[in-house]
């Protein structure tokens, strides 16, 4: 994934809700000079190509194998040459609650430490491959009434598909403890009432220490996080149920509607109204 590719991930990733999927190649590679985080999980599959990105090692990826980036992992790519495939972003805190929570271990295990390339076998690449297709399809089927249901359902398979393959043994990675129990308890509880002094309480460090470590590996404080888990949310309830924007200010952890309608102007530019008019269309 180039600097382009991450670039229109973190733009669909503004227009979608907890869902989105964009094609990988077709723009000009231009190699990252440091590294980057989203605030999305990324699930990038290769059909073709060769790939190199840091990521707590070097990596070489090719044809058949899937990367795996947490939400604030960092990486840089480092050399893409031909490369075609699909890049799927999510919400992790959209889906903790569900019965998807189960599948999505493999993420948690690279924010471990984990190896987060994989390999898939040669007889399961042309039904991923399929799957993928098939959600690109769905996506563009946008208000038809069982859309939500059959891309979620697609998406399950494909997340199904990655836990069922090899994933190689933990090895030591470059993000501290620390940083993955903070990520993964705001990604669990960031739609309760929360605040920076609940992280830090509930993997015991200070406040301050908890800022510095998150801002150290991945540019953002513990208050952004919550926002960003709250607003994808947000914008996955908006496109997808009726909710009046108090009752979804409510659900996603804000007692005061006119507080998140400014945090959602703020990143988005305009109101939580009239963002799902504009994306409903």
């Amino acid at each position: 994934m180039d600097r382009c590719e991450g670039t229109r991930m973190d733009e669909a990733a503004r227009r979608h809700g907890a869902l989105f999927l964009t094609p990988l190649g077709g723009r000009p590679f231009v190699p990252q000079r440091r590294a980057v985080t989203h605030d999305h999980v990324v699930l990038l599959f290769y059909t073709a190509g060769a790939v190199e990105i840091e990521l707590q090692q070097l990596l070489r990826l090719a044809a058949g194998d899937v990367l795996l980036l947490p939400a604030g992992e960092p990486h840089r790519l480092v050399r893409a040459e031909g490369v075609e495939g699909w890049g799927l972003g999510f919400c992790p805190s959209c889906f903790m609650r569900t019965e998807l929570a189960e599948l999505l271990a493999p993420f948690e295990r690279v924010r471990m430490g984990a190896a987060a390339a994989l390999q898939l076998a040669t007889e399961r690449r042309p039904h991923m491959q399929r799957l993928f297709e098939e959600l690109a399809r769905e996506s563009s089927r946008g208000g038809e009434p069982a859309h939500a249901l059959v891309e979620r359902s697609l998406f399950a398979l494909i997340l199904a598909e990655l836990a069922r393959a090899t994933i190689p043994a933990a090895v030591a990675g470059s993000r501290p403890p620390l940083v993955a129990a903070a990520l993964n308890y705001i990604e669990r509880h960031c739609f309760a009432p929360i605040s920076l002094r609940d992280v830090a309480a509930a993997i015991g460090r200070s406040p301050a220490h908890v800022t510095t470590a998150l801002r150290q590996a991945t540019g953002r404080t513990a208050q952004a996080w919550i926002i960003a888990g709250r607003l994808a949310e947000a914008r996955r309830r908006l496109l997808a149920t009726d909710e009046s924007v108090e009752d979804i200010a409510g659900r996603v952890g804000y007692a005061d509607a006119s507080h998140f309608i400014r945090l959602f102007r703020r990143e988005h530019a305009m109101p939580p109204a009239a963002w799902r008019a504009l994306h409903r269309r």
